[in-house]
Order: structure tokens, then C-alpha cells, then sequence
């Protein structure tokens, strides 16, 4: 089941359409439902074996810029791997990165001002 891609000739929008059936296919734009379309050459993905994945995983480059002392950075590692097993880790994931992002800020900031104090 192929997905083909359309930019519209008179509103300049780009669709997809799945196509079950390519001989009785007519394609017509999604917004404006004019028929003047120009199919695009889609994007495509090489899916990576879990061997591939867990091996690209391992390289140490992987792990570059990740700052295990800050929250933030670590968050985006987290989405990273995440993304590379192909896992979602949803918007619960950004709410607990920006927390702990928080927290730490609040952890900096009373270690100052306790040291002011001295």
C-alpha cells in the first residue's frame, strides 16, 4: 500500500494519500479540491534491525553532549534512545525533564545563598 505526496498547483499545500487501489485513483487537493497536482518523491526509511539499533546505541558518540549533571540534557538523551528503539515516550517525559530541569535550578540557586551566608 503505497503513500504517494501532492503539492497543490493552486493553494500550494502538500497531502499524502494512501492508495489501495492505483488504477481507480484520482487524485484531488485535500484543501482546496482542485485536481491540479504535482506528485512529489516522498521521503522513505530503511528500518534498522534491533541489532543495528542496540549497536548504534552502544557507540560512544551516542553519548556526546550528554551533561549527566544536568537534567535537561539528560531528558533529551532519554528522547533519543527512546526514539531509537522506536519508543514514545510520550508528553509525560517532557513534563518530568522540565521538573527535574526545575529542581535542579532550585539546587543551584539555595547552594549560592547558603554560601553567601558564610
Amino acid at each position: 500500500m503505497p503513500i504517494y505526496e501532492y503539492l497543490c498547483s493552486k493553494c500550494r499545500r502538500r497531502m499524502s494519500f494512501l492508495v489501495l487501489v492505483s488504477s481507480s485513483f484520482e487524485p484531488a487537493c485535500k484543501f482546496c479540491k482542485s485536481r491540479d497536482l504535482e506528485q512529489l518523491f516522498s521521503r522513505f526509511a530503511m528500518p534498522k534491525s534491533e541489532e543495528k539499533r542496540l549497536e548504534s546505541m552502544a557507540d560512544p558518540s551516542s553519548l556526546a553532549g550528554l551533561d549527566e549533571k544536568d537534567p535537561a540534557s539528560v531528558a533529551r538523551w532519554m528522547k533519543k534512545m527512546g526514539r531509537e528503539m522506536g519508543e514514545d515516550l510520550g508528553e509525560d517525559m517532557d513534563q518530568i525533564a522540565e521538573e527535574a530541569a526545575q529542581e535542579a535550578a532550585g539546587d543551584d540557586a539555595s547552594s549560592t545563598s547558603s554560601s553567601d551566608d558564610l
